[in-house]
C-alpha cells in the first residue's frame, strides 16, 4: 500500500439510475458518485492526489505544479490539495485567458494557486522551466504530470476497484463505463480488476483522444501501477477497451450529444454531468444503450468522474 493523505471522502456512494433505466428502455444502470470525493467540489483527480500529495510531502516538497486546460478539473483539485497540505500551487494552463474569471479557474484563483498561462504546444517545455525556476528560487517542488495520470496517481483506482467490489460483493456490473483522456482512471480500474479477478468489462469513452494513442497509454499505466503492487501477471491489450466515436469537433466543443446527455441525467436523476468529461462519456453511453451495444440483462454502471464546476463557465453557460 503506498502512502496516502486521507482528504477524500470515500466510498462514494453507488446509486441506481431507474429513471434514466426507464426513460432508455435499456440495462440496469447505476452510477459511481465520484463527484462526490469532497475536494472543493470533488471528482476523480481527488483519488489521485491522496497519493501524488502524500509523496509530494515525503519528499520534503514545499510547491506542487501541474497543467491542464483553462477550465481542467485537474488542476482545480491540485490547487485545493495543496491549500489543504500547505504547500503552495503553481498551474500552467493552456491559452487563451478568458476574459471573464469563472467555473473552475475562478476556483483555482480563489484556492490560492499561481497560474501561467502558454500555447498548448508549449505547455510541457513552460511546466518545466517553470520547475527549474523553482528550484533556483530555493523551492523544493513537486511536479504532477497532466490530469495525476502517472503510476503513483494511476494506483488510486486500483484501490477504488476494491472499494466497489466491497460495495458490490455478491452483485458486480457487467460493464463500467467513464469518460477517459490521460488514462489514469482506466489503468487503475484494470490493474485492480486483474488483481481481484473481477469480469466487469472496463469501457472508456475518449473525450479527446483516437483509440490507438489511449490505449497504449491506459496499457502503459496498467503495466506501471502492476509493478508498484509486485504483480507479475501482464495485462492483455485485449481488456483495454476504448471508444473513440464521441469526439465531435474536438476536447470541450459541446456537440448536439454532450447537451443531450447533461439534460437528460438532470431531468431524470437530478444528477450533474460537466461539458467536457462526463457529458461526452454520457452521451457515448446513450448511445451505445439506444443501439444495443449492451444486453437488456445487463448490469451497466456509469462512473461520475466530476467537473461540476466547469457548468458554470462563461464559454459554456452559453452553450449548454
Amino acid at each position: 500500500m503506498l502512502p496516502r493523505e486521507a482528504f477524500a471522502h470515500l466510498p462514494t456512494k453507488v446509486e441506481g439510475l431507474h429513471r434514466l433505466t426507464k426513460n432508455l428502455n435499456g440495462p440496469e444502470l447505476f452510477i459511481k458518485r465520484d463527484d462526490q470525493t469532497g475536494l472543493a467540489f470533488g471528482g476523480n483527480k481527488t483519488r489521485k492526489l491522496e497519493y501524488l500529495m502524500a509523496q509530494a510531502l515525503a519528499e520534503g516538497a514545499d510547491l506542487v505544479l501541474t497543467t491542464g486546460a483553462d477550465q481542467s478539473n485537474h488542476c482545480r483539485q491540485t490547487a485545493a490539495a495543496a491549500a489543504r497540505c500547505g504547500l503552495d500551487c503553481t498551474l500552467v494552463l493552456v491559452e487563451p485567458c478568458p476574459e471573464t474569471v469563472t467555473g473552475n479557474l475562478f476556483l483555482d484563483k480563489l484556492l490560492g494557486a499561481e497560474l501561467i498561462w502558454t500555447e498548448k504546444e508549449k505547455r510541457d517545455q513552460v511546466l518545466n522551466k517553470a520547475f527549474e525556476e523553482a528550484v533556483g528560487r530555493g523551492k523544493k517542488p513537486y511536479l504532477i504530470p497532466y490530469g495525476g495520470s502517472n503510476a503513483v496517481g494511476a494506483y488510486a483506482y486500483f484501490v477504488a476497484m476494491k472499494e466497489l467490489l466491497e460495495q458490490l460483493p455478491e452483485e458486480m456490473p457487467d460493464w463500467i463505463v467513464f469518460g477517459s483522456s490521460s488514462g489514469g482512471t482506466q489503468a487503475g480500474l484494470l490493474a485492480g480488476a486483474q488483481n481481484y479477478q473481477v469480469k466487469t468489462k472496463i469501457l472508456g469513452i475518449s473525450v479527446d483522444e483516437s483509440e490507438s494513442v489511449l490505449k497504449d497509454r491506459v496499457f502503459r499505466l496498467a503495466s506501471e501501477i502492476s509493478n508498484l503492487y509486485g504483480d507479475k501477471k501482464s495485462l492483455n491489450p485485449d481488456q483495454i477497451l476504448i471508444n473513440d466515436n464521441f469526439l465531435g469537433a474536438g476536447y470541450g466543443i459541446l456537440n448536439d450529444q454532450d447537451r443531450e446527455a447533461i439534460h437528460l441525467f438532470a431531468t431524470t436523476e437530478g444528477i450533474l454531468l460537466d461539458p467536457v468529461y462526463t457529458g461526452r462519456a454520457g452521451a457515448g453511453l446513450i448511445h451505445l444503450i439506444r443501439s444495443g451495444f449492451f444486453s437488456k440483462n445487463e448490469r451497466v454502471l456509469f462512473w461520475h468522474t466530476g467537473g461540476t464546476p466547469a457548468l458554470f463557465a462563461d464559454k459554456y453557460i452559453r452553450d449548454i
